[in-house]
């Protein structure tokens, strides 16, 4: 075995390595400018430099305590009635990814919070220009910036099966949606929302028929994933029953899909553990509406639903409840309700890109428009005001401009902080997440994840990991 010599120039003697072991022997070094160093380094960095800034990343947080983890026995507790009176926000981190990280980990340090999740969709992954495992270096890298300590719970959102594609050639979509499973669970990914919804069809006569095919593809994918998942790993898989901004879920849906699920999974593999959660629909739509004005459109929200859907996935299914997406811009006055349905999660993405854009220089935001103008134009809708088409197609400017994002001077991007400081505060506290830190303690058991060092041959070697002092009560 080598001599151990310092992990990275950027941390001196204070983190070492022998072969692929990392020992931190100061943990203030990396609450510093040297970890944001070096996470720019395994975003923009390139070959082996990027990939070693990755790998260590992971090592660090594997030997402090910051683990990617699966929420899954937390879930299902819930579903046993052992915890409760929360509901989890599953946050979808766009732009400017590691300042809005760091601001979501040290509100939750500071509010003792555990139970929360940072998610990226299918989509968001082309169009953020976040693959994988870029997207984990950076939600880790900002754990470790920010002193937080403990499982982090990183999920992929709406791996989804597209409807049209699945059309034209079905093997292909579907074995597309393993692909990028396969890639998430390697990066880190312990968390993944199977999203067929996309494929109920309606035109069928009973509601077994028209979930037949979201019902197989789920379990297929399903298995997939258990496949896939490291030892010791139990990955936290949700499924669909309808697509966010149709029509309101009910009841007979819920069952129909769970008893033809759960049917599936026990022909697949009767010993496999199947979902922990459910997305329903309950009057809330991606990214909100906006009017022409610029303005956002009421949403009615059928609380009731929501209420009595999670109470069935629990009671009847022992699942952790129903999932809410598209919520981030419900007003203000709508995200305490959550708790009191205990709704089990909620998806939050929309608004915090919002933020960022209401912070950003006019000059950069002109040029961004002016790109929007060219590169988005297919998108627009005659009837689209200019406020509209931007509202809804600037997304697709964050990947093309993530430097521009990560780059923006000091003074912006300490208002930012504060104002993403101020929302996730407040989002935490009307969630009721603030001290579910315990929870996650009690029901939550991180394995330690090592990896090999990048090119270099080797196999992942999973470990029981003990419980850290900064953990413990």
């Amino acid at each position: 075995m080598s001599n151990s010599i310092p992990a990275h120039p950027l941390f001196g003697d204070a983190i070492t390595r022998t072969d692929a072991k990392v020992t931190v022997h100061n943990e203030s070094v990396i609450a510093s400018s040297a970890m944001d160093a070096l996470v720019r380094e395994a975003v923009f960095g390139e070959g082996a430099a990027r990939d070693y800034a990755r790998w260590l990343i992971w090592e660090i947080g594997q030997a402090v305590g910051v683990r990617p983890s699966s929420i899954h026995d937390l879930y299902m507790a819930r579903g046993r009635g052992e915890t409760g009176g929360f509901t989890v926000p599953a946050i979808n981190v766009r732009g400017a990814s590691y300042d809005t990280a760091r601001s979501i980990f040290r509100v939750a340090k500071r509010m003792e919070a555990g139970a929360f999740l940072l998610e990226i969709a299918r989509s968001e992954i082309a169009y953020t220009e976040q693959r994988p495992t870029e997207y984990v270096a950076v939600m880790l890298g900002a754990a470790l910036r920010e002193g937080f300590r403990g499982p982090v719970f990183i999920q992929g959102d709406h791996f989804q099966v597209n409807h049209k594609k699945y059309a034209v050639d079905p093997v292909t979509e579907v074995d597309g949606v393993k692909k990028l499973a396969n890639e998430a669970i390697d990066a880190g990914f312990y968390n993944i929302d199977v999203d067929t919804s996309t494929l109920v069809d309606l035109s069928k006569d009973t509601l077994p028929e028209q979930q037949r095919l979201n019902v197989d593809h789920c379990a297929e994918i399903t298995q997939y994933i258990r496949s896939r998942e490291p030892k010791g790993v139990t990955i936290s898989i949700g499924g669909e029953i309808g697509e966010v901004g149709t029509e309101n879920s009910t009841v007979p849906e819920l069952r129909a899909f769970m008893d033809g699920y759960n049917a599936a999974i026990a022909k697949l593999d009767p010993a496999m553990p199947g979902l922990s959660k459910i997305s329903v629909q309950s009057g809330t739509s991606h990214g909100g509406v906006v009017l022409a004005d610029g303005s956002m459109a009421d949403v009615k929200l059928d609380l009731n639903t929501l209420q009595e859907l999670s109470l069935i996935a629990r009671k009847e299914y022992g699942l952790s409840g129903a999932v809410q997406h598209g919520a981030s811009t419900l007003p203000d006055d709508a995200f305490h309700n959550f708790p009191r349905t205990e709704t089990a999660e909620i998806h939050l993405a929309t608004n915090f890109q919002n933020m960022l854009y209401d912070h950003i220089p006019a000059a950069l935001r002109d040029e961004i428009y002016a790109w929007l103008r060219e590169n988005a134009k297919d998108e627009r809708k005659a009837t689209d005001t200019d406020e509209q088409f931007f509202y809804k197609t600037r997304k697709k400017a964050l990947g093309p401009f993530k430097k521009q994002l990560w780059s923006m001077s000091p003074e912006v991007m300490d208002k930012l902080a504060a104002a993403y400081d101020a929302k996730f505060t407040f989002l935490f506290t009307q969630l009721a997440i603030g001290g579910t830190r315990a929870a996650v303690k009690a029901h939550i058991k991180p394995l330690a994840v090592h990896r090999p060092l990048p090119g270099t041959p080797g196999a992942v070697v999973v470990e029981a990991a003990p419980d850290d002092a900064t953990l413990s009560d």
